[in-house]
Order: structure tokens, then sequence, then C-alpha cells
């Protein structure tokens, strides 16, 4: 029974050249599974918003969007309000109250309901999302992960029959963003609520899904099952861009049934462990660590010392936000060398993005030294240091957006440069390009999906040119095909030079394209190693292609390496037959 139908549907913004969706046929079943996927700027979050009466972007609106056969636009209030319930990407943007039992009653009580009615539900909540611990706790004191866990359990307090989800886990942490999404595949497959999840984020999503839909430019270009959208994303001479976008282990198993007549193709596996079972068949079963150690199969990068000078020195730095408190960096100690991309890893609250303030001067340490380009960050060195070129993206991309548009955002970068307009305005335009948000230009920087702001605050620090630039979560809400896009001009800032510190959650993009990596845990740095080594020595904080072939062989990281590794042992045991 379908609880969603789609017809015809197109939408347009105010002033819009084009529609951002167009001609949009759907139907989502009863308690279905279904992950909505494609480029930042596709519609999605426009499509999502066109299922809930009360986040209906204004705009012209064509065809229809049914649910239980009833346009939504028609649902009565309360009826829109308690059986669809809706998740935003930003954890803080839902939150209204003080404290967790507050924010866990507000929409009962909003409703009018009894109190004995709203004690139960929320005790009921709090149990089926094991929030005991944390219950009455502020909401000001919780991590980024259990905001997030909150706003979901407030929505299902209200016991709503769709849960809308859009990029839920765009902020998370890889440890939280799955707990999270376990919670939601825990809501569908106990309590029957039908799921429509939006990410970029797919590795953990595609398992649990019965159905896939692939947007691109507002048109829905593929719905089916997970297990056949890479087959159909991977046709043709070139793949589809989306094909980029999707678990490693569908682009393995891709990958390598492309690439060769002697593996029998069928449907995608799905998780590691059938990636594993796939692969064991495929190269006959080999016992452990054989296959990595004959005739040199599989790639082994160097480890050598770079010897560029140090760009970033922290020493023995202590930092607490509050006198008494537990301090948030401890004797912590970095090193990072001129032109390298050096990424830092780690859980949240552990003091990354702290540390990232620290070396960029925004907070002062009660006690170490740090040094940038060998000059002392301080308060009397802060205009020295800017003539150096140190600059930071923050986390919150908006907290850098002071003007009304995209293009005069950029431009207000420039505003202290002694430069002709023009000269300006081709920066701004060639900035606008290489961000790919040329035809937001007019648009107010408010109004981007979080991904397009993401890349307009990197634009704006970039006009600025930096020697040395710290980013925090630059990859934060981007779709799979900037990123590829942003390894490139990160590649070009470092043949000028450029030193880039970055705190990242992205385990991918760290090993595609960072130089070194470190684990940053309890305030300090407790590892750091070449991408590949680094990766390869761990268990949990490393690449789904590491993890899917690490058994034959440690060294592989990404999955182009992998399927290169499969195409190097079939053509060993040939020769050896």
């Amino acid at each position: 029974m379908a609880t969603i139908q789609v017809r015809n549907l197109t939408f347009t913004y105010p002033l819009a050249d084009k529609p951002a969706l167009q001609n949009i046929d759907l139907t989502i079943e009863q308690a279905s599974f279904t992950v909505l996927c494609g480029k930042s700027g596709c519609g999605k979050s426009t499509f999502l918003r066109q299922l809930k009466k009360n986040m209906t972007p204004y705009g012209q609106r064509q065809g229809q969007v049914l649910y239980d056969g009833e346009e939504v636009e028609q649902l009565e209030d309360r009826l829109s309000v308690t059986e669809i319930g809706f998740v935003q990407q930003n954890p803080d943007h839902q939150l209204v109250t003080d404290k967790v039992w507050h924010e866990l009653a507000f929409g009962l009580e909003s409703l009018g309901l009894e109190q004995a009615a709203i004690r139960r539900r929320v005790a009921e909540m709090a149990s089926f999302f094991d929030m005991q611990t944390w219950f009455r706790k502020g909401v000001a004191e919780l991590s980024g992960g259990q905001k997030q866990l909150l706003n979901l359990a407030s929505v299902m307090v209200m016991q709503p029959k769709v849960l809308i989800l859009d990029e839920p886990t765009s902020q998370l942490d890889p440890i939280a963003a799955e707990e999270f999404l376990k919670v939601v595949h825990k809501i569908n497959r106990e309590l029957g609520t039908t799921v429509i999840i939006s990410e970029h984020r797919l590795e953990d999503l595609f398992p649990m899904a019965d159905r896939v839909v692939v947007m691109d430019e507002g048109k829905v270009i593929a719905c089916d099952s997970p297990r056949r959208i890479a087959g159909f994303l991977a046709e043709g001479k070139q793949p589809h861009p989306m094909f980029y976008g999707l678990p490693s282990v569908m682009k393995i198993y891709a990958g390598c049934t492309a690439g060769s007549d002697a593996i029998e193709k069928g449907e995608s596996p799905l998780t590691i462990r059938e990636g594993r079972l796939w692969l064991e068949k495929v190269l006959g079963m080999p016992r452990e660590g054989t296959l990595q150690q004959e005739d040199g199969l599989g790639p082994d990068q160097g480890l050598n010392q770079e010897s560029s000078p140090i760009a970033i020195s922290a020493k023995q730095v202590w930092f607490q936000y509050e006198k008494g408190a537990e301090p948030v960096l401890r004797d912590f100690h970095l090193q990072v060398r001129k032109g390298e991309l050096f990424c830092l890893l780690g859980g949240n609250g552990v003091g990354k993005s702290t540390a990232l303030k620290v070396i960029a001067g925004i907070r002062k340490p009660q006690r170490g030294e740090i040094l940038v380009n060998s000059l002392k960050v301080n308060k009397e060195n802060s205009k020295a240091l800017l003539g150096k070129g140190l600059a930071m993206v923050p986390q919150n991309p908006q907290a850098l957006f002071t003007e009304i548009t995209v293009e005069e955002e950029l431009l207000e970068a420039l505003y202290y440069e002694r430069a002709a307009d023009q000269e300006k305005a081709q920066r701004v335009a060639e900035m606008l390009e290489m961000m790919e948000i040329s035809h937001l230009r007019k648009s107010h920087p408010y109004d981007l999906s979080g991904g397009e702001q993401q890349r307009l605050a990197l634009g704006k620090i970039l006009l600025l040119k930096p020697g040395v630039l710290l980013l925090d979560e630059p990859t934060k809400g981007l779709d799979p095909f900037f990123k590829i896009t942003l390894a490139g001009i990160f590649q070009k800032l470092k043949s000028q030079g450029v030193t880039i510190l970055m705190v990242s959650h992205d385990i991918e993009f760290c090993a595609a394209y960072g130089d070194r990596c470190a684990m940053f845990f309890d305030g300090d740095v407790v590892s750091v190693d070449q991408s590949k080594a680094f990766f390869a020595g761990n268990s949990f904080y490393t690449t789904t292609a590491n993890r899917m072939v690490r058994q034959w062989n440690r060294k592989l990281i990404t999955w182009e390496e992998v399927c290169q590794w499969v195409e190097q042992v079939m053509t060993h045991n040939e020769r050896k037959q």
C-alpha cells in the first residue's frame, strides 16, 4: 500500500531560471526504507520539503503530493504534525528548549495532551533511545550525536507514520553517525515507520534500504533496489557521476566485474561481509596473508621522511575553557610540514576543533607554545600572522557570512585589497566557477544548501591567498563529486607551498588525498603516520576498502587500489594454471 504518491511534481523557486524539481513521479510504500541520493543542489532537500505541509518552500508548484490519498497541502495541521515527522540537517536548528526532557515533552504539550499521557510517552521514548543517563542534562551539554538523537526522539514521541530525514548525519563523526542510522533502521524495522532519508554517506544506508532513488538536476533518474543501482550507474563507457558516491563495496564489485570477463556478474554485494565472501569466491579463497607476499602483489608506498620545513608547531599545549574545568588539550604536540595536507581525525568532543582555534589564535592556551611559520601565535603577533597568510574556515560556515548575496560575500574578502574593481570582479568570477556556485551568485548565503555554504566559505577564505590554511570539517555536507574537485584544489594549493591542516571525520577523503594523518584522543595526538600506513594500522578508523581486503592485503586503502590488486591477482592465478 502506498503511503506517499508523487505525481508529475514540478517546483520552481521565485525568480529562478529553471525548476528545482521536474516532472517527478514516485511512490513510497508503507513501512518501506527509501534512500534519496544525488549531487548537492540536485533537489533532494527541496523534494523532501514537499512531503510535509509546514516545511514546503515558497514557490510555484505543479502536480500532486498525496499522503494516504489526500493532498499534503490540504492535510489538517494536527494530522500533518503528528503523522509526518521531519529531522533536519543541522542538530541545533530543531532544538527549542533548554533540557532534554523538556525537548521530548514540548511537542506533546503543544498538542494539549494530558500530563499522564505525556509522561508515559516521554518515558517510553527515552527508554527506546537509551537516553536515561542524559535525560536531565542541558541541551547545551550534549554532543552532536546526542543532539541529533534528541531531535529524532522528539519527532518519534509524536508517533509519526512517516519519518523524513534530510542529511541527518552530515555533521556527525563516523561512530555517532553509525549509531544514529542504526536507530533509524530500528525504528523502521520494529515500529513499521516509513523512512525516507537523504544522505551523501551511503556506506551504512544501502544495506538498510528497500529502494534507492537517485536524483540529478531536479529529476529522478533511477529508482530500484540498492543491489541493482550500481549496475545502472556503471553502464556505458563512462560511469554516471553518482557512481563515485556509492559505497566502496559496490564500486569495487562494479570496477572488478567491468574490468574482467573471468568474473561472473550478478547483483552487487552491499556489506563488507558480503564483499569478503564474494572476493573469497573470486580469488579462490586463499589463505590469509599469502597474496600480499607473492610476486610483489599489492602496491606499497614507502614512508620517506619529508625534508620540508615545519610550518605549524605545537609544544606542550594545555587549554581549558573555564578555571577548574577539565583540560580540553593535554600536553598537545603537533608538527605540520610546509606544503602538506595534514589530516587530524578522532571522535566528537576530543579537542580537535579546539586545537585548530588555539593554533589560529582564536583561543589562548594556559601553557605551551605554538609557532606558525616560526612566528609565535599570540595577540601581539596577530597582524603579522595574518600577513603570513594564516586563515581558518570554521566548522559552521555561516560564521563567515556578512553579506546578502554570494557574489557580495566573496567581494567582501577583497575589501582591503588595492586592486581595480574589474580585477576584483574577475577574481570573484573565477572563484565562483572554481567552487561550482556561479549559478548562485545572486542567492542569499543562508538560502544555500549545507554543502554549497561550505563551498562559499572556502572560496571566501581562498581569495585571501592564505599560506597556512586551517580547515574544520571542510568536506561536511559536500557531495562525492565536489570532493574530487576539492582534492584537485588542495593539490594546486600544495604545489604553491600552501600548508593545509584539516580536522575531519571523512576517512575516505583523508585516506585518498591526505599526506599524513593523525589520531586525536583525550586532548592530544596519539598516533601519526603517512596516510597509507596510518589507515592500514587502524581497525575502525580505516576505509571500507581496507576492512574488506585486510585479511589478504592490509596495504590497500582505496577502492581503486583494490580493483587493481584483484586484476593483478587474477592475472597471477591465470599464469600459475
